[in-house]
């Protein structure tokens, strides 16, 4: 299986990106086409053994796309960006998969212009696990779409719950909608409507969550329009991070706290791993003609490498076929028609 990976995207790229791909080659049989400036890329490759390298490839992409640039202001700008060229790759069927953690927008722009969208999705979705105590929880849509009709909400729902099945291996997932209320008289015009499209579908949905729902054992997916997904996103991002922050200012404060925490280290250290976005990889873009697979901008190896484990195994399960064949609808039609 051949990833396109854009090499030039994210903060820490291009070394942690090398460096992640380098993990995954090593613990996988992929080959990894390395997107970007190859006067850039060749050094860091350059004490790589031959086993390893034989299966990293550079791509020439001589321009960048910054995460300050406006996404379609750049795609008509820089027509040999490393995400255009990554995704043409998929497009032309030189790769199976493409990956970045650089401009979400150019992206998202690139995969819908270059691959389309799935027959019968009017709008794809970003989906994002969140990592609970009792397992990762698909959240989306999580920011591809602030606004959202009825029917974009059962279309993410079928398609988190192809994906949460065939990726992530839960069968017949829960299925839930975002709301302020379990009641289905609750929530907003669009909720009101989504509810009674999912009713009818052929999915496990078990009605409205709410927030407090993401930390119990009673849902696999939850579904809700960009706006209220990335808010919901960010709000966990920065819990984690406060309370971090926190448990490490009161372990300061008191030595006896140091010394319990010291004992206790393997079981922070796991409920670290089990907290860590990085051990997720990456969202899938899903709605588009092609697995494009969406890295946090902070991304270090390890999510590099996890991301690439996360488009392998969707392309490994067919994610796209099942989606086409879940989804009513006519031939796949490009972004602009």
């Amino acid at each position: 299986m051949r990833i396109a990976l854009d090499a030039m995207g994210g903060d820490h790229g291009p070394i942690e990106i090398i460096n992640g791909a380098i993990q995954a080659v090593e613990e996988s049989d992929l080959t990894i086409l390395l997107v970007g400036q190859k006067e850039m890329l060749e050094p860091l490759l350059a004490e790589t053994s031959s086993k390893v390298r034989s299966r990293l490839e550079i791509i020439a992409a001589s321009e960048v796309i910054t995460m300050d640039e406006s996404p379609a202001t750049a795609l008509r700008r820089k027509k040999d960006a490393s995400i255009v060229v990554a995704t043409r790759l998929v497009k032309e069927g030189k790769a199976d998969a493409l990956v970045s953690a650089g401009s979400t927008g150019a992206q998202m722009a690139s995969s819908l212009l270059g691959l389309g969208r799935i027959s019968g999705i009017d709008r794809p979705a970003i989906a994002t696990i969140i990592p609970t105590p009792y397992g990762g929880k698909l959240l989306l849509d999580v920011g591809a779409n602030s606004e959202a009709k009825p029917k974009n909400l059962l279309q993410f729902a079928l398609m988190g719950s192809i994906y949460m099945e065939r990726v992530l291996g839960i069968k017949n997932p829960r299925v839930g909608l975002m709301n302020i209320g379990e009641e289905s008289t609750k929530g907003n015009e669009l909720v009101l409507g989504a509810y009674g499209l999912l009713q009818e579908s052929p999915i496990n949905f078990i009605g409205n969550v709410e927030g407090r729902d993401f930390f119990n054992d009673s849902v696999d997916v939850i579904v809700c329009d960009g706006f209220v997904g990335n808010i919901v996103l960010k709000f966990g991002e920065g819990l984690v991070s406060a309370l971090y922050s926190m448990v490490k200012e009161e372990l300061k404060n008191s030595r006896l706290a140091q010394v319990g925490a010291f004992m206790a280290t393997p079981a922070l250290r796991g409920m670290a791993k089990r907290l860590d976005y990085a051990e997720y990889g990456g969202a899938p873009l899903l709605g588009v003609n092609g697995v494009s697979i969406i890295c946090h901008g902070s991304s270090k190896a390890k999510a590099i490498k996890n991301a690439l484990q996360v488009a392998h195994q969707s392309v490994e399960q067919k994610i796209i076929k099942a989606i086409q064949e879940n989804i009513p609808g006519k031939d796949s039609v490009r972004n602009d028609d």
